[in-house]
């Protein structure tokens, strides 16, 4: 099966992809004179700003018991992660043309690259996050365990995702645009900046069927609600039928459409 030969492959040249993968993010601020610390302090700049923003500036009403500043970090850090690891995995084997041409080159490593160039940063997110709640008088507890559950949920998703956006974007380039377009209205049609309880009830299917819903509402669970994963027995099946959809036919496709790459490109 192509799905499981090509997670052997992601599990054999891991270190070769946390080489290239800390290259990537390095690369994104050479010739800066902090270089790589860059892409930490954007997370910390950018939390601050949120902070200013909303708690100081527009003073935001609760959710709930919750202050809005941590009720908005707790949905907002898995979106980031989503975004940009989808956005940069698209056009990954455009930028690593040279690769592609080698034959010997595993190409469909090269999104899995940029997800885990992601996902280095995202999780520096993460641990501000919690210093965030900490500071706020929350205390830390098992239900914090979930992150790591949650972060497996997102990355194999969006693995999934990314082998049919990159394969694509090969042949039609606006397939980058496309993706870009579709997280702008995302961003908007999930639940990060308003509640879902806005919604009225016979609508809230609509949200519901959004994968990225399961996320940002685990995210929450984790963080200001206290609810286990498990007790979503419907959202959890659902979620994990989707994602092993997008990761079956996504390596199926990347492998039908590779060898045309480097006629492409």
């Amino acid at each position: 099966m192509t799905l499981l030969r090509y997670f052997r492959d992601i599990i054999r040249n891991y270190k070769l992809i946390l080489q290239l993968a800390k290259r990537d993010v390095t690369s994104r601020y050479l010739g800066s004179s902090l270089g790589g610390i860059w892409a930490f302090i954007h997370p910390m700049l950018l939390t601050l700003t949120y902070w200013v923003v909303f708690q100081v500036g527009f003073r935001s009403f609760p959710v709930g018991d919750v202050p809005f500043i941590l009720w908005l970090l707790a949905g907002i850090v898995p979106w980031f992660f989503f975004s940009e690891s989808l956005s940069s995995a698209t056009s990954a084997i455009e930028q690593s043309s040279f690769l592609v041409k080698k034959v010997v080159f595993k190409v469909q490593l090269l999104p899995i690259v940029k997800i885990i160039a992601a996902l280095s940063i995202n999780v520096f997110f993460i641990i501000l996050t919690i210093v965030v709640y900490l500071l706020y008088g929350y205390s830390l507890n098992f239900y914090l365990l979930q992150i790591v559950y949650y972060m497996i949920c997102l990355t194999l998703f969006t693995i999934g995702l990314s082998w049919i956006t990159s394969a694509l974007n090969v042949f039609f380039k606006d397939v980058g645009q496309i993706v870009s377009i579709i997280l702008q209205f995302g961003f908007w049609l999930t639940p990060i900046f308003w509640s879902f309880s806005l919604v009225p009830l016979k609508y809230r299917i609509i949200f519901e069927v959004n994968p990225l819903f399961y996320i940002i509402q685990g995210f929450r669970d984790t963080f200001v609600d206290q609810v286990w994963f498990w007790e979503h027995y419907k959202q959890t099946p659902y979620f994990w039928f989707l994602t092993l959809f997008f990761l079956v036919f996504g390596s199926y496709l990347f492998k039908k459409l590779r060898p045309h790459f480097s006629d492409v490109l």
